[in-house]
């Protein structure tokens, strides 16, 4: 397949305290099936749906077993050296790398102006996904911040994004396009947002019924933070694992009112 184009979201993953309980969840939530991690790569464990590379799980490093269970998202880089510079030119701060993973590509970590941590990914054998905006596999991300002083030049300094603010007073929604396609977004936290709820970055994966994937969830001991509930863009639920990993599920085909673009 075809490499990504630059800046578009082209890889998720969770580390998790417990790899077989992640399994355990998310196979049965989405449907994914689990080829076993190297030990070379901490037993970095690629998901697949119906054949198809969607995501990874890992399990937390020895030590650092205390790290809160999160999903990252990597944007895709053709030249992720330059990337790490543009992020350290607009007020970003590389945390990991760029370093090289083998023949599958070369990946860095990086936290933006606001807080957010993101990844970078230049593809070697390992392009990224393989399916998307499918029933089992990543359907939309967004870059969630409490202050967008910074954060709001920031991306489209390090990515060639065409930035189309959606918000308003009530809702301060920025959608990035790439090619004229939108393919992520950042999100302001409302002011009533609990305090415990820091900068970071939201993943959505696509189901068939929000509500059938939400029953899913609490039977499998994960939590319901937000919803369901209907959008423009689809029946939505924000969501935690049964360890802690927050991320969203939605069913981009029940639709509710006009979107605004």
């Amino acid at each position: 397949m075809a490499a990504y184009p630059e800046g578009a979201p082209c890889w998720v993953d969770a580390m998790v305290p417990d790899l077989e309980a992640g399994k355990r969840f998310y196979g049965e939530l989405f449907g994914w099936t689990f080829q076993e991690g190297e030990a070379e790569y901490g037993y970095y464990t690629q998901a697949f749906h119906e054949g198809k590379n969607v995501a990874a799980l890992a399990p937390a490093p020895e030590g650092q077993n205390g790290m809160p269970p999160a999903w990252s998202l990597y944007f895709a880089s053709d030249d992720i050296a330059r990337t790490a510079e543009k992020i350290r030119a607009n007020g970003g701060v590389t945390m990991m790398g760029p370093m090289q993973v083998g023949e599958y590509g070369s990946m860095l970590m990086a936290k933006d102006p606001g807080g957010a941590i993101f990844g970078v990914w230049q593809p070697g054998t390992h392009k990224g996904f393989e399916k998307r905006y499918e029933p089992g596999s990543f359907g939309w991300a967004e870059i969630v911040v409490r202050e967008t002083a910074g954060v709001d030049a920031f991306y489209p300094a390090v990515f060639p994004y065409e930035v189309v603010p959606y918000g308003d007073e009530a809702f301060d929604f920025n959608v990035w396009k790439l090619e004229g396609k939108p393919v992520a977004g950042r999100f302001k936290l409302p002011e009533d947002t609990p305090p415990d709820v820091g900068p970071h970055a939201m993943v959505y994966f696509v189901v068939g019924d929000c509500d059938d994937a939400v029953g899913t969830i609490r039977k499998l001991g994960g939590q319901v933070r937000m919803g369901p509930q209907d959008s423009p863009y689809g029946r939505f639920a924000i969501v935690t694992d049964q360890q802690g990993a927050s991320f969203s599920v939605i069913d981009p085909q029940t639709k509710v009112g006009e979107p605004k673009a």
